[in-house]
């Protein structure tokens, strides 16, 4: 049993992660010089490599600042950076202190255009280790047995500025960099597993419409506006994803609990030449689970960075975090469809009841990055990164977006040379034969950058197959040249259906006040109406919810009852999952048992889950010769960043009440020693709630914990509050 392992004479207390160095600051201004810190332990850096992806024999260190002075950037020392070079100490700045011209004009250009969509974003490296049950049905080099391929992901939010917060409602991104010994593989997808349209030419449409409006800039990073719901009123091949992102899915728990989907119809060829049709998921090992709307209100006030924070913190904890890479596996027919879905419609998808997902490896995450700059800001994925083996489809979406990356890369990085950046380079040879350009770094030697060339020895050579060749399939293709769509694409609301359907109760109470506070935040009664018609084809219910909600009447008549197939595998509820990572909160002072305290800290640590002790005060809470570091106060815990709750003290303050209220509203597990019993009753919460336990001490309440944790949240309470 959790707790029971206690050592008998207890460790020192574990360090709450989100140290800023390695080393601790000194109160006076160190004077004495010295080498530049190494990165921290959990942090790391591209490889080194040349521009053109040679391996260099050079620690990570080496693509940071280097020496103990200060220099320019053309590495001369100085002597003083705080005063402009003057005539006299009162007189006129002089135009020849190039030090303070060349530090100014850097300054002025040291932002890049952020991205149109996925502005903000969290990254961290990592390793996929493939289990070779891909080997079978595809060729590329990463599926082989046991391989270990270096990754670098980044998860985004897709609607917001680079300045908000992580917490909104909206589609995540989940962008996977693949550094394969065959070049490299970006499978560039997101947190749903159906897009907001059909064709790649309707997407500044969508995005137009979702971001802020452009009179007022304004609302940020959410689609609760008049023109977001204008559009996929009238463009109702987006039902189906804006239906998920009015579920829970829209607001993650965090990254480390969020699927990933590659979203479109891939096609994966074997070293035979045989092809088959597959759709991408990442699971994640902890589950899929979401934040309460509450929750997200809250954190994108209290802490707007939480899901950037959480990745990285655990990832310094050591709690890293995993998902298994799956394929669902179709024939590579003629009509690309599977028992009626047609496959190249990125707003369908096929329940993993009639195809399975197989899993073909596991991803971790082991490492931050030591610069959030140089590598989440600067890396550039592409559909169109492709490795043998692996082949698009003739999507319409995903056609779009294989011009549409390329092009916003070059503006964003300023010039084509952006894969030689070192977060972007790949992990074997290069030999492409673009020149110049800006921002070119590699040193070309030879005078034939064309082919075929004898100036050089005819190189560079193509390859064939038993070359590990990049492999097109030959695929055939006819027809007349026209602007439509296939018949099959008119059907904008069975995925929908579907998917609704399969949520518990509770989910589907979340879903119906996602829609109700959505469509209240927009003022043209119209749109509203025009919603709720199109709620009608999802769920009546649904429909009359909303209506009732926003105080209109349903439009026509209720359409025909359509029995649709039920989907378990996506709802969020009813599994029970791992505890790594969690975040356990512990109310306490100095008058709680800092010795049962401090052992109980270990044995949280010690099962991968990281403890914060909450106190009326910071610093050290002291008794004797115990101590015990204080993560928390009451003024900046809130519940929203605990996963449990536990109360081993009580004083008279309602920021305690407040914690204990929110954390019980938010269906977390709640455990109370003696000593915390009081607070639990002040606020408010009476005896028999579900998930609220009393326990002798701080180690048995966290074993009460340990038995709520599985499950994410306590689910039997939700009915307290009417859900």
């Amino acid at each position: 049993m959790p707790g029971s392992t206690r050592p008998s004479k207890a460790a020192p207390q574990p360090l709450a992660p989100g140290v800023p160095a390695v080393e601790a600051a000194p109160v006076a201004e160190p004077t004495k010089p010295r080498e530049p810190l190494p990165p921290k332990p959990d942090q790391a850096a591209p490889r080194p490599s040349t521009p053109t992806g040679a391996p260099v024999d050079a620690p990570v260190e080496a693509m940071g600042q280097q020496g103990a002075f200060l220099t320019t950037a053309q590495g001369a020392r100085l002597t003083d950076t705080d005063h402009s070079l003057k005539a006299g100490p009162r007189g006129p700045v002089l135009l020849q202190d190039h030090h303070l011209r060349e530090k100014i004009t850097h300054f002025d250009h040291e932002r890049i255009p952020e991205r149109v969509v996925h502005a903000r974003g969290a990254a961290a490296h990592g390793v996929f280790t493939a289990n070779g049950a891909a080997a079978k049905i595809c060729c590329a080099s990463l599926f082989e047995n046991g391989k270990e391929t270096p990754v670098f992901v980044r998860f985004s939010t897709v609607l917001g500025s680079r300045g908000s917060a992580d917490t909104v409602r909206d589609t995540r991104g989940f962008a996977t960099k693949f550094y394969t010994d065959e070049g490299v593989f970006d499978l560039v997808g997101n947190n749903i597993p159906v897009f907001f349209i059909q064709d790649g030419i309707k997407f500044p449409d969508i995005i137009h419409a979702a971001k802020p409006h452009p009179d007022r800039e304004i609302p940020q990073a959410q689609s609760a506006h008049d023109t977001f719901w204008d559009f996929v009123t009238l463009h109702t091949e987006a039902t189906a994803h804006t239906l998920w992102n009015m579920s829970d899915r829209g607001i993650p728990r965090s990254y480390r609990m969020m699927e990933g989907f590659g979203v479109h119809t891939f096609r994966l060829i074997n070293a035979k030449g045989k092809a088959v049709l597959v759709k991408f998921h990442w699971k994640p090992k902890l589950g899929v689970h979401s934040l309460l709307w509450e929750e997200a209100q809250i954190t994108a006030g209290v802490d707007p960075d939480m899901h950037r924070r959480d990745l990285a913190d655990a990832i310094e904890s050591g709690a890293f975090p995993q998902w298994d890479l799956g394929v669902q596996v179709f024939p590579d027919n003629e009509e690309q469809t599977f028992e009626g879905i047609d496959l190249l419609d990125p707003t369908k998808l096929v329940p993993e009841e009639l195809a399975p997902v197989q899993v073909i490896g596991t991803m971790t995450l082991n490492a931050n990055p030591s610069n959030y700059f140089a590598q989440t800001e600067q890396v550039a994925f592409h559909p169109g990164h492709l490795v043998r083996g692996i082949d698009h489809t003739d999507d319409p979406l995903l056609q779009g977006r294989l011009f549409s990356y390329l092009d916003t890369q070059i503006s964003r990085l300023g010039g084509p040379n952006f894969a030689q950046l070192p977060i972007n380079r790949p992990h074997v040879g290069t030999n492409d034969m673009f020149r110049d350009g800006m921002h070119q770094t590699a040193v070309h030697s030879g005078v034939a950058p064309y082919r075929p060339n004898s100036l050089d020895g005819g190189c560079p050579f193509l390859a064939g197959n038993k070359d590990a060749a990049l492999i097109e399939y030959p695929e055939a293709v006819a027809g007349r040249k026209v602007r439509e769509a296939p018949e099959s694409f008119d059907d904008h609301f069975s995925s929908a259906r579907m998917f609704y359907a399969s949520l518990t109760p509770v989910e589907q109470a979340h879903v119906a006040k996602a829609y109700t506070f959505e469509l209240g935040k927009c003022y043209e009664k119209a749109i509203k109406q025009r919603a709720v018609t199109v709620l009608r084809q999802i769920d009546e219910q649904l429909a009359q919810t909303v209506a009732a909600g926003l105080g209109l009447p349903l439009p026509g008549k209720a359409g025909k009852k359509i029995k649709v197939a039920v989907s378990p595998a996506l709802s969020q509820i009813g599994g029970r999952w791992p505890s790594d990572g969690r975040i356990i909160g512990i109310f306490a002072d100095s008058g709680t048992d800092l010795a049962d305290l401090s052992a109980t800290l270990v044995t949280i640590a010690g099962q991968s889950m990281t403890p914060l002790v909450i106190a009326p005060h910071g610093g050290e809470l002291e008794q004797g010769k115990q101590q015990v570091v204080v993560s928390r106060t009451l003024d900046t815990a809130r519940s929203v960043e605990f996963d449990a709750l536990m109360i081993a003290s009580t004083v008279g303050d309602p920021r305690l009440a407040l914690l204990v209220q929110e954390a019980h509203r938010h269906l977390k597990g709640i455990a109370y020693t003696p000593a915390g019993a009081d607070a639990v009753r002040a606020a408010g919460i009476t005896d028999g709630s579900a998930g609220v336990e009393a326990a002798d001490s701080v180690a048995t309440a966290f074993d009460a914990l340990s038995a709520l944790l599985p499950e994410h949240r306590v689910w039997a309470r939700a009915a307290e509050y009417g859900d």
